[in-house]
């Protein structure tokens, strides 16, 4: 009979628990039910899976333009009085950092994963000549370099950015892991075909020095995703014609893959700061002037294809088959053609993003457009 009673008074909705819980003291406003529950997910059974801008909605899709946000609570959670500061995060405002198409960058590179152990066909290497398998070392040994520096600085702004803006984050972070990927593949490169690691650069620019020194994540993003990554991703897209096995040919089509995304990534950001920031425009041109001026005069230290390097050396070799004087003449040829290809990509980079005009209005270097007219 007792169990009977029991039964009776035990709350059997929501509401009733809620009511039970006040009138014994109970604090269960963490059970409170938020706007979008039991709402479904119309795309959940898409055949690309069920992606983070599907999910997004109501509240938690609700992107402030400010955050006071330190606590580390995720995007459109409730508030608890009590949480901890337990960030020093520097960036709290959303021009700073966002992009539109943030979360399908991130999710693209998840879904692009690739690994150098497995993925790559290393049993195609073969032996080269001599002065290939050093040139194919050099230029690997540029790229390993380079690659750390494009992995070290965006974990700088990881840390800095609020959750609130967690979709450049989490692009951010899978950046990091690209970059590892493209660093050990560099590595394996070297070394798997008797050849090694050769000369480090001397240039202090590639060991991030104008890139970490970046004032905010704009600046930052400018130096690395439009000018470092983009003159890289040049060169990944004549891998085909700079490779001598199948090994090669996939080391530089799955390393442009990812680099195409940091790019992309670089470039809306900087359109969504030119569209909702209009006050940063002429300082954003400041940053295009110094970068536009290394492209130029071969300064800055992350082109691998600037004259008198030896990355450059290496280039030149391979794209001519070799460094007797004629396969050096006809290698340089190509090379002058791919730094053409560089300021080119550069310039279309800079119109999607939205700053074109200064190309029509004397803004940009003036050996721009010697490089596009060769």
């Amino acid at each position: 009979m007792a169990t009977e009673a029991k039964k009776k008074t035990a709350p059997s909705t929501f509401e009733e628990l809620l009511e039970y819980g006040k009138t014994n003291g109970y604090k269960l406003d963490w059970l409170q039910q938020r706007e979008t529950f039991g709402t479904e997910l119309d795309s959940a059974d898409k055949s690309g899976g069920l992606l983070l801008q599907d999910v997004d909605s109501g509240p938690f899709a609700d992107v402030p333009e400010w955050t006071n946000n330190v606590t580390g609570r995720p995007r459109g959670a409730m508030t608890r009085p009590s949480a901890a500061r337990i960030g020093k995060y520097a960036i709290r405002t959303k021009a700073d950092v966002w992009l539109k198409n943030g979360a399908q960058l991130y999710e693209e590179a998840v879904q692009r994963q690739w690994s150098s152990a497995v993925d790559v066909p290393w049993e195609t290497l073969e032996e080269l000549p001599d002065d290939i398998e050093r040139a194919e070392c050099q230029l690997a040994t540029f790229l390993t370099e380079v690659e750390f520096v494009a992995g070290d600085v965006p974990g700088r702004w990881i840390s800095e950015t609020s959750p609130d803006y967690y979709e450049p984050r989490m692009f951010l972070i899978s950046q990091i892991m690209d970059e590892a990927r493209h660093a050990d593949v560099f590595r394996k490169r070297a070394l798997a075909n008797g050849g090694g690691l050769l000369r480090q650069t001397s240039s202090a620019a590639l060991s991030g020095a104008s890139i970490d020194s970046a004032r905010d994540f704009t600046e930052m993003s400018a130096r690395l995703h439009i000018s470092g990554e983009g003159l890289v991703l040049s060169i990944f897209r004549m891998g085909e014609r700079m490779a001598y096995n199948d090994a090669e040919k996939a080391i530089y089509r799955l390393a442009a893959s990812d680099e195409s995304r940091h790019v992309a990534f670089g470039v809306m950001h900087l359109q969504y700061v030119a569209q909702t920031d209009a006050e940063r425009t002429e300082e954003i041109h400041s940053y295009l002037d110094e970068i536009e001026l290394g492209l130029v005069a071969g300064t800055g230290g992350q082109n691998p294809a600037v004259r008198g390097t030896p990355s450059n050396a290496a280039i030149t070799a391979l794209l001519g088959g070799g460094t007797d004087e004629a396969s050096l003449r006809e290698g340089e040829q190509i090379a002058a053609a791919v730094r053409q290809r560089q300021v080119k990509e550069y310039i279309q980079r800079i119109k999607v993003a939205g700053l074109g005009d200064r190309f029509t209005n004397g803004r940009a270097a003036a050996g721009l457009s010697d490089y596009v007219a060769a």
